[in-house]
């Protein structure tokens, strides 16, 4: 659904790239996230998959289109939800997606179905300029699903959200895939790309260090460590051991054969550990 080459991009055209021959694939119906602090590239990347910026370098065709000839048959098939939120704001929520709605060459969603699916269909005759920051955000990415894109790309799509309703949008965001929507996400949260991505990509200034599946990650930065609970003389014990190292595994046998066990499970590094790992940056 998505193929880069090559990408590079200047601000400036002064040689001082913000991105930095940038080259992956986005099989159709994965999610894919697009991992990296404020400042390493991602939006860069976004806005030229989706035509907010002109091509300079590199070649890039997403939805089986050549972004260097952007046509209206290419935004008929991708959806956009953006961190920052562009709604009308003397329009109604229901007007806005209506109105966004007409943009389109294909079939839509009916707007109230929408707004209900993001927790808005009390407030689809509010004006978008009464609503908090949330629910602004809530709009947009409903607006995005408007003309049920094949593919969708998403910044931060839980950013600033409760986290009851975070997890509903996770949950549209499983049920869209589900049904073979293929997802561009970008963030700087670990925690929900670990949830939601098939793979991910790291990026720090401008150039990316890795892509492979989370799993895949932990099992090969991760350190490979079991915690034990387990009770000594009354007293509970609690120690960790490394599955690698041939001495704990000897000490960790010897426990279990020797005394009750009260807990005993993996840990696991978390993404966000592995991105500092690999890259020697944190995500801020």
């Amino acid at each position: 659904m998505i193929s880069v080459k090559n990408l590079f991009h200047s601000y400036n055209k002064d040689g001082n790239y913000q991105v930095k021959d940038v080259s992956f694939e986005v099989k159709k119906g994965e999610i894919f996230g697009f991992l990296g602090p404020s400042g390493a590239g991602k939006s860069t990347t976004q806005n030229i998959l989706t035509g907010l910026l002109q091509l300079q370098e590199g070649e890039v065709s997403v939805a089986g289109f050549d972004v260097k000839k952007l046509s209206k048959d290419m935004f008929n098939k991708i959806g956009m939800s953006f961190e920052q939120s562009n709604v009308y704001s003397k329009l109604t929520a229901k007007e806005n997606l209506e109105f966004y709605g007409k943009l389109f060459d294909v079939p839509t969603v009916e707007s109230m179905k929408l707004l209900n699916m993001a927790g808005l269909g009390s407030k689809a005759d509010v004006k978008a300029g009464e609503f908090s920051k949330g629910m602004k955000h809530r709009l947009t990415f409903a607006r995005s699903m408007i003309n049920n894109p094949e593919l969708w790309f998403l910044d931060e799509p839980t950013t600033g959200l409760d986290p009851s309703i975070a997890a509903d949008i996770k949950d549209i965001i499983r049920r869209k895939n589900e049904e073979g929507v293929t997802i561009f996400l970008t963030t700087h949260n670990m925690f929900i790309a670990d949830e939601l991505c098939d793979r991910v990509a790291f990026i720090v200034d401008g150039e990316i260090k890795l892509i492979d599946s989370p799993k895949n990650l932990k099992l090969q930065y991760g350190d490979h460590l079991v915690e034990v609970e387990y009770i000594k003389e009354d007293q509970l014990m609690k120690e960790t051991f490394s599955t690698i190292q041939s001495e704990d595994k000897k000490m960790l046998q010897q426990i279990i054969e020797n005394n009750p066990i009260q807990t005993m499970h993996t840990k696991e590094a978390t993404l966000e550990e592995i991105f500092i790992k690999v890259t020697g940056r944190g995500l801020v």
